[in-house]
């Protein structure tokens, strides 16, 4: 009975002793996709919120008073420069030009008569058969019938503008606000303004950049960080309420001189061809200012940025394939990307897809590369194993 007591606890003491030198089973790598880092020369985008207005926006005003006969053209309508717009009465001013015209006709008489006479007084004075006193008043005479025909033309002519003021017409083609004054209205300098007409083609967005952005610009631009394009000709897009892309690009073609000190903004102003009338004055837009582009930018996948306690983070893989934390300065996003603007160098393998399962120090296997990664060149962090 001792002995086989001592041969069960030597067999207990032998299976402790097996499972003690076994070593534990090694955890086998996280399986990850990943990028590498290759520096370029990036195109990069800027989006603003803006507002459409006219180009050429001009008040339809009566130049005279008078009765407003009939509106001609179809409120909202496009129209064209010089179509009419309004007509007012214009039987007292064919009248008064009736009248001007008759003046006139009586001034050019009377110059001719003045006329004879100093003709008849000149080789009788110079004969000192008539006096030098009767000379002098034939000659006053004279100028003075010649101003008086002088003064009778001016009120033809001003008597021939207020009748032509009597048809209302447009100095330039775009769209027609409803009328401010009904048929039949007697219009006076109170009330002259009858509609409005706005040019849209070419059409004006405005839109504001801050300090802050003009400055961070100028900062990296002077880095040699950003290359903006030659005379600042930017190319400008406008991007709809419903996301649509307006076809049409503009440029940039005014700047403000000074920043609005209320919201420290300063002004800029695009223009784009609008054949369609697409757009119209008082729109809220987005504007996409393109043309600069970003010198030997580092991207990688938004999906491989973390956001740590105090700064963001991505997972790098070492070249014994294990995961390592970094920490990044990141820029603007540019689509599915994110500029890195420091904490990243060429060459560098940053893990995109799985990193949620990684820990620092973790041995990593790389099973798929993504073909799309801020420039990177998948294929060369895939051949590391």
């Amino acid at each position: 009975m001792f002995r086989l007591m001592i041969l069960l606890s030597s067999i207990v003491l032998l299976s402790a002793c097996g499972k003690a030198d076994q070593a534990p089973a090694a955890r086998p790598p996280v399986e990850v996709t990943a990028v590498t880092v290759a520096p370029r020369d990036t195109p990069v985008n800027y989006e603003f919120v803006g507002q459409t207005l006219s180009s050429h926006q001009v008040q339809i005003r009566a130049r005279v008073a008078g009765f407003l006969d009939k509106r001609v053209y179809g409120e909202g309508s496009l129209v064209k420069e010089g179509e009419v717009m309004f007509q007012q009465d214009a039987r007292p001013f064919q009248v008064q030009l009736d009248a001007a015209n008759g003046a006139l006709a009586e001034q050019q008489v009377r110059l001719k008569v003045a006329d004879d006479n100093l003709a008849q007084v000149k080789p009788l004075a110079a004969l000192n058969a008539l006096s030098q006193k009767e000379l002098d008043d034939a000659i006053g005479q004279q100028r003075a019938a010649a101003a008086a025909v002088e003064t009778a033309k001016a009120g033809v002519e001003s008597a021939k503008l207020n009748l032509s003021y009597t048809t209302i017409t447009t100095p330039v083609t775009g769209l027609s606000s409803f009328a401010r004054v009904q048929d039949g209205s007697y219009v006076n300098g109170e009330n002259s303004l009858l509609t409005i007409v706005e040019q849209v083609d070419p059409i004006w967005v405005d839109f504001t950049i801050s300090e802050n952005e003009m400055l961070g610009l100028r900062r990296d631009r002077d880095k040699g960080l950003l290359k903006l394009p030659p005379n600042d000709q930017y190319v400008v897009e406008v991007i709809l309420a419903d996301g649509a892309l307006f076809p049409q690009k503009g440029r940039i073609t005014f700047a403000n001189a000074s920043f609005n000190p209320q919201t420290g903004t300063f002004l800029l102003r695009a223009s784009l061809p609008n054949p369609d009338s697409t757009l119209r004055p008082g729109q809220f837009v987005r504007v996409r200012v393109s043309g600069a582009v970003r010198v030997n930018a580092i991207l990688v996948p938004q999906a491989a940025v973390l956001q740590g306690p105090k700064s963001h983070m991505v997972v790098t893989i070492d070249k014994e394939m294990k995961a390592q934390m970094r920490p990044v300065e990141v820029g603007p996003w540019y689509g599915d990307d994110w500029f890195i603007t420091g904490g990243l160098e060429a060459g560098d393998v940053v893990a995109t897809d799985g990193i949620a399962r990684l820990t620092p120090g973790a041995a990593v296997k790389i099973v798929e590369a993504r073909a799309k990664a801020g420039g990177a060149k998948p294929g060369a962090a895939a051949t590391k194993k």
